[in-house]
């Protein structure tokens, strides 16, 4: 491919080997956009006419329309998407073409390219998380009169509502959408007039392409500009966390839709059967989305490993930095979608929810609490109440089946209204400091959801 110093034609092995238009294609409307600003630039300083640039703007809108369609042929010999486009504009607009690459270099060109692919996947990606919370208020509003246990260490511990229990992902989601922003912030800054290394003796009007392209800031260090991917390791961390904590209410998911809990019914829609067993309705999407969290966390590793060695400026390892980015930005955006559909179609099982509530182990903590609003210290009352669940391991009852002579053996605080604290109505109710899911939280916390994301 290069002239110049090189008298042999680059070996067919490495063309092969260190080409990246196989997967930089996708960069091709960035490329395009910022290679327009580029030529606008470029005619500001005089070193094209007004006629080439709109040459340029031709070629290059004309190229784009083809790729789009799909009847673009890249061609590997070329290496990566900057090359491409700039060849075939060259082929088609002559002199004009072979101009447009003054005073910029690949290395400020790609940098260029991956911040607004980021800083529009960065939108693409905060709808999608804004439709998953939606998803997850709307199902928390079809039950909000549910009542589920809520588990530590996956044992039933107390009772929560299910839309309280929704909501603590609504909570989640709503820190992803911060740290997403946060990131695109950083993003946006413009690295194009940085050249390979140290600017160029052509100045061009930075100000003028930052504006044109809607960068609000522009990189202060030429050197840094170009070796700079703090922004994709940010968002590929981002999405990392986006990831664990799909994976997270996969697993909630999955344990509700089993057969042993019962809780939820996902729709046909968006469950699979088994090629063996006709019984079975499998919950994959939770089941995918929790693998593939895997992959996304190694893209994080695999960037922070690339860059970790790597000295000033830009060095090809850098190539490896778009593989990882696009797999992460692709996935997540896939899971999110997948997973607010899934979350439409499903239902909440009212009479196993019941049924899994009705175990009164569940009030013990508030047996303890009414012993400590009677002056009983909280670790003396803790205990009080383990040896009444001793003692109704060892006669086989539940707690409200004791007698008030029993409960009056363990503490002379007891007093004929303790049998109060196993009625759930009133122990719901009872939870209503800030953030606890007592009715009224719960109404509460829909409605500001509902207000925020309508």
């Amino acid at each position: 491919m290069w002239k110049g110093r090189f008298k042999e034609q680059t070996a067919a092995l490495l063309q092969s080997f260190s080409e990246s238009i196989s997967f930089d294609w996708r960069l091709w409307r960035h490329d395009i956009e910022g290679s327009i600003a580029h030529s606008a630039a470029l005619e500001k300083a005089g070193l094209i006419s007004k006629k080439e640039r709109a040459q340029i703007v031709a070629g290059l809108r004309g190229i784009g329309e083809e790729i789009a369609a799909g009847k673009f042929r890249f061609k590997t010999e070329l290496e990566d998407i900057h090359m491409n486009i700039e060849a075939e504009l060259t082929k088609r607009i002559g002199d004009a073409g072979a101009k447009l690459h003054t005073a910029r270099s690949r290395n400020d060109q790609v940098a260029l390219d991956i911040r607004l692919y980021l800083r529009d996947e960065c939108d693409a990606i905060s709808e999608l998380l804004r439709d998953l919370q939606r998803a997850l208020v709307e199902l928390a509003e079809r039950n909000r009169d549910i009542i589920i246990p809520g588990y530590t260490h996956l044992q039933r511990a107390q009772p929560v509502y299910f839309a309280h229990h929704l909501l603590a992902y609504v909570e989640m989601i709503e820190r992803d959408l911060g740290r997403v922003a946060d990131c695109r912030k950083r993003i946006n800054v413009l690295p194009l007039g940085s050249g390979a290394i140290a600017g160029s003796t052509i100045v061009l009007d930075r100000k003028l392409v930052a504006k044109l392209l809607g960068f609000p800031a522009i990189t202060q260090n030429s050197m840094d500009a170009v070796s700079d991917r703090d922004f994709a390791v940010e968002l590929l961390a981002a999405l990392a966390l986006v990831a664990t904590h799909l994976s997270r209410l996969s697993e909630d998911v999955i344990l509700w839709a089993s057969s042993e809990f019962k809780f939820i019914t996902i729709s046909d829609a968006y469950t699979t059967g088994s090629s063996l067993m006709p019984q079975k309705k499998n919950p994959d999407v939770a089941e995918l989305t929790r693998g593939k969290t895997g992959r996304v966390i190694g893209n994080l590793v695999s960037l922070l490993t690339t860059l970790k060695g790597l000295p000033m400026t830009y060095n090809r390892d850098m190539q490896e930095d778009k593989e990882p980015v696009f797999d992460s930005v692709d996935t997540v955006k896939a899971a999110l979608a997948v997973f607010a559909g899934m979350l439409d179609g499903t239902k909440a099982n009212a009479a196993a929810c019941a049924a899994a509530v009705a175990d009164p182990m569940l009030l013990a903590t508030d047996v303890a609490d009414y012993l400590v609003n009677r002056g009983v210290p909280f670790r003396s009352a803790h205990e009080v109440v383990g040896k009444a669940v001793a003692l109704c391991t060892q006669r086989g009852c539940d707690l409200p089946q004791l007698t008030l002579a029993d409960w009056r053996t363990l503490s002379p605080a007891f007093e004929k209204d303790v049998a109060r604290c196993f009625d759930l109505a009133t122990a719901m109710a009872a939870r209503k400091g800030i953030g606890a899911p007592s009715p009224k939280n719960v109404a509460a916390q829909l409605a500001r959801w509902k207000k925020s994301l309508s």
